[in-house]
C-alpha cells in the first residue's frame, strides 16, 4: 500500500507539501497541486484523516463536558448539538462527569481536551474563575448551554423567571400550600438555586414566605420525585399543589399522588418545568423550555466562532412558556377538558 512518503517522492515534493495539496490548503502552488493528485490517484494514495490534522492544526471534533448523559434534558441538547456539528463535518467527543469531583478536574483542566478538539460545549455547569480560565486557554471557542459564562457563548433559559411563572399559575387557581421538589448541586450547576429561588419568590411576592417544611429534594428522578412528593404529602397538613424543578420528578409525583389515593388535580395539583417528551402523553402541566433549539444554537455558535475567532461571544436567552395540561386545577373541581389531548392553553408567552 502506498504512503503518503512514496507520494512525495515521486511528485518530487516534501511530504507537508503533499498533504497541504491533497486537502485543500493554502501555500501550495495549482502546478504543484494537480500534480501531487496526479500521483496521489497512479499510486491509489488516500490521506488519512490524522494527516489533513496535522498539516490545517484542526481536529473536526468538538469536545461535549456534560454532568450526565442518561438523563433526557442533556440527552436531547447532545443529540441536536452533535447533528448540527456533524452536518458541518465535526464529530463529538463526549465526557460525562457524573458527580466525580476527579473527572471534573480532568475535564476543567484543559489536558484532557487540548489538541484534541477545535471547540467544547459545556452543558449546565458553572465553572469557577480559573476552570474557565485553564479551559479556555485549551485554545477553541467555547460555549455552554445553561449558564452564562463571561467570555463564553452562552444559551440559557431563565429558570428563575421560569419557577415564578410555575408557582404563579398556581396561585391564580387558588393554593395557599403549595410544595416544591426541588434538587442539590454536587456539581456547582446554577439551575437548582435559581428555581428554588423563583419559587420562594414568587410566594413572597402573594404574601406567602415559603415554609421549610414544604421543601423537599427529589434529585431531578422521576424515583427521586416519587420519595420527595411522597414525603410531602403525608405531612399532617399536606400542600394542595406541588411544584416540581423538572418533569421528570412532576412524574414521580403523580405516581405518589395515585398511590396516596389522591385525585390530580381536583385533590393535588402538579406542575414541572421542561416539557419532557412524556409531557403531553401524561397531560402534565409544564413550563416548556426549547431543549433542542438549545443545542442546535450551542453547536451553530461554535460554528460560528470558528469561521471568526474574533467576533464578540453571545449570550441568548430562550424564551419559556406556561403549557396548561391537565394535572393542574383548583381544588376539588375538575380540569377544564379543553382540546381531545387534554392541552388547555399556553400562557405567559414568553417567559423570560
Amino acid at each position: 500500500m502506498s504512503t503518503i512518503k512514496d507520494v512525495a517522492e515521486a511528485a518530487g515534493v516534501s511530504i507537508a507539501t503533499v498533504s497541504r495539496a491533497l486537502h485543500g490548503l493554502p501555500r501550495v502552488s495549482e502546478a504543484t497541486r494537480q500534480r501531487v493528485l496526479a500521483v496521489a490517484a497512479e499510486l491509489r494514495y488516500v490521506a488519512s484523516p490524522s494527516a489533513a490534522s496535522l498539516a490545517s492544526g484542526q481536529t473536526h471534533a468538538i469536545g461535549v463536558v456534560a454532568p450526565y448523559i442518561n438523563r433526557w434534558y442533556f440527552g436531547a441538547i447532545v443529540h441536536s448539538a452533535e447533528e448540527r456539528l456533524r452536518a458541518a463535518g465535526y464529530d463529538l467527543l463526549l465526557y460525562s462527569l457524573g458527580t466525580d469531583a476527579h473527572e471534573r478536574r480532568r475535564a476543567f483542566s484543559g489536558t484532557l481536551l487540548r489538541k484534541r478538539v477545535d471547540g467544547v460545549l459545556v452543558l449546565a455547569l458553572h465553572p469557577t474563575t480559573d476552570e474557565a480560565a485553564t479551559l479556555s486557554a485549551v485554545g477553541g471557542p467555547v460555549a455552554v448551554v445553561g449558564a452564562a459564562v463571561p467570555g463564553w457563548a452562552s444559551v440559557r433559559i431563565d429558570d428563575e423567571a421560569s419557577a415564578r411563572c410555575a408557582v404563579r399559575h398556581l396561585v391564580e387557581l387558588g393554593h395557599r400550600r403549595i410544595g416544591f421538589i426541588g434538587g442539590d448541586d454536587p456539581l456547582r450547576t446554577p439551575m437548582p438555586g435559581e428555581r428554588r429561588r423563583g419559587y420562594r419568590a414568587e410566594l413572597a411576592a402573594v404574601g406567602r414566605p415559603a415554609a421549610t417544611e414544604l421543601e423537599t429534594v427529589g434529585d431531578f428522578t422521576v424515583s427521586g420525585g416519587y420519595a420527595a412528593a411522597a414525603r410531602l404529602l403525608a405531612l399532617p397538613e399536606p400542600p394542595t399543589a406541588l411544584f416540581a424543578a423538572s418533569d421528570e420528578m412532576a412524574m414521580g409525583a403523580l405516581q405518589a399522588a395515585r398511590h396516596a389515593g389522591l385525585r390530580v388535580p381536583e385533590d393535588v395539583s402538579v406542575i414541572g418545568i421542561d416539557d419532557h417528551e412524556m409531557a403531553q402523553l401524561l397531560d402534565l402541566t409544564t413550563v416548556a423550555q426549547p431543549v433542542v433549539a438549545q443545542g442546535v444554537l450551542a453547536a451553530e455558535m461554535i460554528l460560528s466562532a470558528l469561521a471568526d475567532p474574533d467576533q464578540e461571544p453571545p449570550a441568548v436567552v430562550v424564551p419559556t412558556e406556561l403549557v396548561v395540561r391537565r394535572t393542574t386545577g383548583p381544588v376539588g373541581r375538575p380540569p377544564d377538558t379543553g382540546s381531545a389531548t387534554g392541552e388547555r392553553a399556553v400562557r405567559d408567552r414568553p417567559v423570560v
